[in-house]
């Protein structure tokens, strides 16, 4: 039971670090990448799409995505959607092929986007702690009902907060990752 307790509460912080992945792998840094493009859905036949199922997002050089749009008929719609996206982007088509310049962060924008990157990388961290706090009421409930010894309570206590120091130490790297990024010109 108690082995039970502590690999969900380490599959559950392994999903926080991915889920905090993702979160910054939306924050635009000075250089194109495919991902950035993710959180963008396209009004397609009635129905929002993401963008990657109507399109191929390719690197095209260090500061320019394109876009090999698969119907000709949606390229409008794709144009709208990245224009209306929080991004600050300007797409330029030219025949089926949208071309995404990025435009160079000025120094405020980096720090705001530090600021968010940080904010974020806590909310990941506070996750964690819910999660060893989950963890370990559900062990205090098993020794409540005197189903493990108080021994055996306290070792897995134990296991859990070393797996949350483990998982917090991740978050710094990434967030330490991110930031260095963000600091690169």
């Amino acid at each position: 039971m108690l082995n039970d307790i502590q690999k969900d509460a380490q599959v559950r912080m392994s999903k926080s670090i991915d889920a905090l992945k993702n979160q910054l792998a939306k924050i635009r840094t000075g250089r194109a990448h495919p991902s950035l493009l993710d959180s963008i859905s396209v009004p397609y036949y009635g129905a929002e799409t993401p963008l990657n199922q109507l399109a191929n997002v390719t690197v095209e050089d260090s500061r320019t995505l394109a876009l090999m749009v698969f119907d000709k008929s949606v390229i409008q719609a794709v144009e709208k959607a990245i224009l209306t996206s929080d991004l600050g982007l300007n797409p330029m088509s030219a025949g089926t092929t949208i071309r995404i310049p990025l435009p160079p962060l000025t120094e405020e924008r980096r720090k705001d986007l530090i600021k968010v990157v940080r904010a974020e990388a806590e909310n990941g961290r506070i996750a964690i702690r819910n999660i060893r706090r989950d963890a370990n009421s559900d062990v205090k409930s098993l020794l409540k009902e005197k189903e493990v010894s108080e021994d055996e309570a306290k070792k897995s206590e134990d296991v859990i907060q070393k797996t949350t120091d483990d998982f917090i130490k991740q978050v710094d790297v990434v967030l330490a990752t991110k930031e260095k990024e963000l600091l690169d010109i």
